[in-house]
């Protein structure tokens, strides 16, 4: 398909927010009007711009998404071209920037990631192993706060040091949440495993911590697509802003019904490791 036919299939407005590629877009539209099949035939535009593939990443929240999106590159680009985009969730995508640095965060290459049901029976033994009871501490409730506490990208360090997260654990009969997460973190990192929530961490880490591999990756990825950027957590956002900052080919979608300004106003304020 030329790019004349391909833009051909866009309506007015969904033709002028893919064409545009002159820096940061942000494509706000209700649901089903479009969102990610702007994103698709933005990417579509970008390699017939002479975009290259591999240094296209592009972000989803599900599998299927990716899938879907990839396939639909596919049928107007080929397989060999689709198959290059850094395209998919973004736990999958900062995987892989993880396993190829991962020993500079401590980890090997090799790591285990951790689903929901590991990651509670480890907090459920360490909950035990403390002689804490498991009807206060239930592992349930305690991977949620240890979750929360990583999607806002707080170490183990700054949790225990935070006075408002110490008086909350106490008020509600959890004063030793904050010990609970330090032995989490040491006993994955010793088990070589992560959880889903680290692959977001850690890679905000990465990037905060060794600014030579957060300029490689700025430098090589030319352009950064967001998909349902309203479902992003402050994680997620934050390595995008570090991945993007400085260089602004960034283009993200989401839902009109979400206030987005308020949210990036709010991330940019808060930031702790996109510095």
């Amino acid at each position: 398909m030329s790019c004349a036919e391909y833009l051909n299939e866009l309506n007015s407005q969904q033709r002028a927010a893919v064409e545009y590629i002159a820096g940061p877009e942000l494509v706000i539209a209700g649901a089903g009007s479009g969102k990610t099949r702007v994103l698709t035939y933005k990417i579509v535009h970008l390699l017939a711009k002479e975009y290259e593939a591999s240094r296209i990443m592009a972000l989803t929240f599900t599998n299927k998404a990716a899938k879907e999106m990839r396939e639909r590159i596919e049928g107007l680009t080929g397989n060999s071209v689709a198959r290059k985009l850094w395209m998919g969730t973004f736990h999958s995508i900062f995987s892989r920037i993880l396993r190829r640095n991962a020993e500079l965060i401590g980890y090997n290459a090799n790591y285990t990631i951790y689903d929901q049901s590991d990651a509670r029976n480890a907090l459920k033994m360490i909950v035990r192993d403390l002689e804490l009871d498991e009807k206060v501490y239930k592992p349930a409730t305690v991977q949620e706060e240890i979750s929360r506490a990583k999607n806002y990208l707080m170490s183990p360090q700054d949790y225990a040091l935070d006075k408002d997260i110490r008086e909350d654990d106490s008020r509600v009969g959890r004063p030793r949440m904050g010990e609970i997460y330090r032995i989490y973190m040491n006993r994955c990192k010793v088990a070589n495993a992560m959880d889903f929530d680290d692959l977001l961490y850690y890679t905000a880490v990465l990037f905060r911590d060794h600014p030579e591999v957060l300029s490689h990756y700025r430098e090589y990825f030319r352009y950064i697509l967001v998909d349902e950027y309203q479902d992003t957590n402050f994680a997620q956002n934050m390595i995008v802003m570090q991945l993007c900052r400085g260089i602004g080919n960034l283009c993200v979608v989401g839902d009109g019904d979400i206030q987005i300004g308020a949210k990036l106003s709010f991330y940019a304020k808060y930031s702790k490791c996109g510095q």
